[in-house]
């Protein structure tokens, strides 16, 4: 029983056939998904999805990469949101240092905001760290007495070991499936099981055998599969301390 621990199925990539796409999870052994939130206008979609699929867990927060749609009043709007609807996460939210035109500053000061927001609540973070890993372990220092997870992780393995330090786990997905990902891959090879979360990102993130087309929460046992031949152990071993984790981090509900 595998846990999907980001995955946008609010998207509308997913409008024409949501339903189909949670089923084919479920058939996968799918039966519960971590649905992060980008901007604050896609929280209710994101809250009615959830609400109309068993085992669908809504987070709310604002996307480093989105940061034209955010306002500094969405801080506060979260806030209301958090209290309100009791969400498994903040997130996604995080830094961005890839994508040209996306001022550092700003993001930090929305990202550092949420991070806040975490620790009054009490609640784990969903981080985005592209070509930013060392800037996100800073600020999580910072701010101090968060935990959470920060996903598709991509950096080395000292980063990796100071995110654990700071009671942070790393999400893997589609990218670990490409052969090309040396570094990735050794990562996912060595790395404590108890710092590991399985993903899709999906629509975004295929898997090797699927590249260039949409992604879905189904696609998961292949990531896993990927995970425990690197490790040479067993699906159902990998399988069964990610599940754990991503219970232990969200609090999610055991089947």
């Amino acid at each position: 029983m595998l846990v999907d621990s980001h995955c946008h199925l609010d998207a509308g990539e997913f409008d024409a056939d949501r339903s189909m796409v949670v089923e084919r999870a479920r058939d996968a052994g799918v039966r519960r998904q971590v649905v992060p939130a980008v901007t604050a206008a896609s929280w209710p979609k994101l809250r009615d999805v959830c609400a109309a699929h068993d085992g669908l867990f809504p987070a709310y927060g604002l996307h480093p990469m989105f940061l034209d749609d955010h306002r500094e009043a969405h801080l506060d709007d979260l806030r209301e949101w958090l209290e309100r609807e009791r969400p498994v996460a903040v997130g996604e939210c995080g830094l961005d240092h890839f994508i040209d035109g996306l001022d550092p500053a700003a993001q930090t000061i929305y990202f550092e905001g949420q991070l806040r927001l975490a620790r009054e609540f009490d609640l784990p973070v969903i981080v985005h760290a592209r070509r930013a890993v060392d800037a996100v372990t800073a600020a999580i220092r910072k701010v101090g007495q968060l935990r959470g997870v920060v996903h598709s992780f991509s950096g080395s393995r000292q980063q990796a070991e100071q995110l654990w330090d700071q009671g942070f786990m790393l999400g893997l997905g589609g990218p670990v499936t490409y052969e090309r990902a040396s570094r990735l891959r050794e990562l996912a090879a060595t790395m404590p099981l108890e710092w590991l979360l399985l993903e899709t990102d999906a629509p975004d993130q295929p898997d090797a055998a699927i590249r260039g087309q949409r992604n879905e929460p189904a696609r998961l046992p292949v990531v896993l599969e990927t995970i425990a031949r690197l490790r040479g152990v067993t699906p159902s071993e990998v399988a069964a301390a990610t599940s754990e984790n991503a219970e232990r981090l969200f609090a999610l509900p055991r089947l």
